[in-house]
């Protein structure tokens, strides 16, 4: 059992996480461009993702409606392999578990499609996501030079869902 939330400790909202739809578009171009300052997906890209068969784009959402997260999965339809595009948060939303809420929901929806394993590339700056993949098992298996636009390296890493 949880305790009371204390006045002077207001309780943090619940998020849910559900498959976007077309109606979120424009949240999630404003996450996109609240969350990256480079690399970022084009509208007509995360339209595309929201409607493709071998793409899942999940949204997180606070208070019912605020969209605070995204997640974007690839699938390959001869492959066990899935592919993490994106985890975005949104800047004023750290801290919260989000990261990891998406995460676990995307592992979640690679399995339900019959995946083994997802793979991800993060930034080799990005130190918060690194731990966080790190942290839930997943391992660095390659890095991949000059490969965001700033010229930032990749680190590649890999987990399996079973």
């Amino acid at each position: 059992m949880s305790a009371p939330a204390r006045p002077d400790h207001p309780a943090r909202p619940e998020p849910t996480i559900r498959p976007a739809s077309l109606g979120d578009l424009d949240a999630l171009v404003a996450l996109e461009h609240a969350a990256f300052a480079t690399d970022r997906a084009e509208r007509r890209a995360i339209r595309h993702a929201i409607r493709s068969a071998t793409m899942d784009v999940l949204v997180a959402l606070i208070d019912g409606d605020i969209l605070v997260g995204a997640a974007v999965l690839e699938r390959r339809r001869a492959s066990r392999i899935a592919r993490l595009a994106s985890i975005a948060v949104a800047p004023n939303r750290g801290g919260l578990g989000l990261g990891g809420l998406l995460l676990e929901a995307a592992e979640g929806t690679a399995r339900a499609h019959g995946c083994e394993r997802l793979r991800l590339e993060v930034r080799g700056d990005n130190g918060a996501g690194i731990r966080l993949y790190e942290r839930r098992g997943y391992t660095r298996f390659a890095i991949r030079p000059d490969y965001y636009e700033d010229g930032m390296e990749a680190w590649r890493y890999e987990r399996s869902l079973a």
